[in-house]
């Protein structure tokens, strides 16, 4: 048996998987260390060269790329990385798989199967090509995560080349006649599939993502040219470990995407099988380790997310601390066809988001996708409105919500955050987003 080897999970987020897969490098005899904001340190040291702490041999790279607002700031992280130790999903890759539309362009030329897909910087030119696709067509934004950022789009539906900060395109819609919208996930590491399940959208919805509420069944009788388009896939993108998106058609399977931080609990859930050992194996081999394969399988069988011994925690508690926004705080909203700023009013009464029916026809919200009761002061059995997915940017931060339709004309305010956002902020009830601008109106509003 060769000595012990380290193995660095580059994670800034409080990640299961990334706990999962350091548990499974300690399990398998090696020595997993999580490269976080408290413990990274590279050094240029003149002729010595640069210095990594902690010295690891092999680096896993499980940088979420899609939830910040600054990606090249990671992507140059895991760059710097990559440059003094091998890297898993190495930043380049990663680069070209995080972008929707990049990831189709590198595979377009390949024996993988992809819907036809068209992006324009011109608004006239995107809805004058929009009639190609048919009656419906998806409409995403080239960068999105958990099923955010993603519509079906009518045939009168206009559109714009970006929604907030983000470019997005036009994608054929693949279904086939199904009572219910579901897709397959294929998870692949080092080009074997690990585990692969169904997802089925949910009630009143045709996204299958298992963050908005989609469920997963496993599939034991993978269809071979599944098989074989998934593991092209990862691999003309030159990813070790992926999750596979496919979606069948009248005429056969299509990739939908490639996820190079895709999550294991819908897959665990779905098959008793975690990704998590399998590639902590190839790291400990890529660093020059042995494992014992009997023991990788067993592993597999279960998924140990607890966090891991040896988990740097200096200054934790400072940095995790949730951002603070006011009362009252000026916000951008974002449909398929516009983006407005404007004031918002923190309701942490209120589990819902909800947004003025003008503002929402202003920037393109919806399809209306279901229909919600509100309970409202003394009228016990509430008030049903329409919900419609928006995009909500909050001081940096992007959030996907499926807010309610009011007409919020008599209010002072067009857009109510409700718990689906503020769970992520603290309130600071004295700050008021009129108070600080200097030419914006001082009002109160009663609700």
């Amino acid at each position: 048996m060769t000595e012990p080897v380290s193995v660095g999970v580059l994670s800034l987020h409080n990640s299961k998987e990334t706990k999962a897969i350091l548990n499974a490098v300690n399990e398998l005899g090696h020595q997993g260390t999580w490269l976080r904001e408290e413990n990274i340190v590279i050094s240029i040291e003149g002729e010595d060269g640069v210095r990594l702490e902690p010295d690891v041999d092999v680096v896993c790279n499980r940088l979420l790329l899609s939830n910040t607002e600054q990606p090249c700031e990671l992507l140059g992280l895991a760059k710097s990385f990559s440059r003094l130790r091998p890297t898993l999903n190495r930043p380049t890759n990663v680069l070209t798989a995080f972008h929707k539309f990049a990831t189709a362009t590198a595979l377009a030329d390949t024996d993988v199967r992809l819907p036809d897909a068209l992006l324009a910087l011109d608004s006239d030119r995107l809805n004058e090509e929009r009639k190609r696709f048919g009656d419906e067509v998806v409409y995403k934004t080239a960068i999105g995560t958990h099923g955010g950022g993603t519509w079906k789009i009518g045939p009168d539906e206009q559109v714009n080349p970006r929604v907030g900060d983000r470019y997005a395109f036009l994608q054929d819609l693949i279904e086939r006649d199904e009572s219910r919208h579901q897709d397959l996930r294929i998870y692949v590491v080092d080009g074997e599939i690990i585990g692969s399940m169904r997802r089925f959208a949910p009630e009143n919805d045709w996204r299958t993502n298992v963050a908005l509420g989609g469920d997963v069944e496993g599939v034991d009788d993978l269809p071979e040219n599944a098989r074989k388009m998934a593991i092209s896939a990862a691999d003309h993108l030159g990813l070790d470990y992926a999750g596979v998106d496919l979606v069948e058609g009248v005429d056969g399977w299509y990739l939908l995407e490639v996820n190079p931080t895709a999550g294991f609990k819908g897959l665990f859930k779905a098959t008793g099988i975690s990704p998590a050992p399998h590639i902590a194996k190839l790291a400990i081999e890529t660093a020059g380790g042995e494992v014992d394969d009997e023991q990788v399988e067993k592993l597999s069988r279960t998924l140990d997310d607890s966090t891991p011994p040896d988990t740097p925690t200096r200054s934790r508690t400072r940095r995790e601390e949730p951002k603070t926004i006011g009362y009252t705080e000026e916000v951008l909203v974002s449909g398929t066809s516009g983006t407005e700023r404007v004031i918002a009013k923190s309701d942490t009464g209120a589990s819902r988001t909800s947004i003025d029916t003008r503002l929402a026809a202003d920037i393109g919200a919806g399809p209306i996708k279901s229909m919600t009761k509100i309970r409202s002061g003394s009228v016990k059995s509430g008030k049903a409105r329409p919900v419609v997915d928006i995009v909500v940017g909050v001081g940096g931060d992007r959030h996907t919500v499926a807010a309610s339709l009011e007409d919020r004309s008599h209010m002072n305010y067009p857009m109510i955050l409700g718990r689906d956002i503020l769970g992520q902020y603290q309130i600071d009830v004295q700050r008021r987003f009129e108070e600080d601008s200097a030419d914006g109106p001082n009002v109160e509003e009663e609700e």
